[in-house]
């Protein structure tokens, strides 16, 4: 079923359809995580990927608990736009050799995985309480909190640590 496919045809529809979106998502990214993990250098970077690990595995267990509180079937459906961005860090970080500056790109792709899943946590969120159905709304705003929270540690250890040291790097 595509986007724009005649299967949806209501918002809940697309309700239904986004979270089948967000849980094949969060599954390519619990197999990401641990290979990002295992190229990061910078010891709180490595740590932060491995405690993500954990916290998106929690992720997991709402969205099949949001399944069964909304009555639809727990089904994944594929996103080419995870797939790119997973796609597209792995491409970058085997092109580059200094592990300063793949901590830097390690990084900046997580952050672009983190942004990706605030967009649709939050348009979730906003349909769930179109529908009316705040205790969904809610268990996704714990999920959106994480991902925000994450993204702002990221942010951080970029800005005070890791950007500088790959700046330092050999040319």
């Amino acid at each position: 079923m595509g986007l724009f496919s005649k299967d949806i045809a209501t918002l809940d529809d697309l309700f239904v359809h986004q979270l089948q979106d967000v849980y094949y998502a969060e599954n390519q990214i619990l197999k990401a995580l641990p290979k990002m993990a295992a190229k990061a250098t910078d010891p709180e970077l490595k740590a932060g990927f491995e405690r993500h690990l954990a916290e998106t595995e929690g992720q997991i267990r709402r969205l099949e608990q949001i399944f069964q509180l909304h009555g639809a079937t727990k089904k994944a459906v594929s996103c080419p736009a995870i797939d790119g961005i997973i796609k597209e860090a792995n491409e970058v970080a085997g092109e580059i050799g200094d592990k300063k500056v793949l901590d830097a790109a390690l990084i900046a792709s997580a952050q672009a995985v983190e942004h990706y899943e605030i967009t649709r946590y939050g348009t979730l969120i906003a349909w769930a309480r179109q529908l009316g159905r705040e205790d969904i709304a809610a268990l996704l705003a714990e999920t959106l909190a994480e991902e925000r929270a994450t993204d702002e540690k990221l942010t951080t250890m970029a800005e005070h640590k890791v950007n500088a040291q790959a700046e330092l790097a050999e040319a």
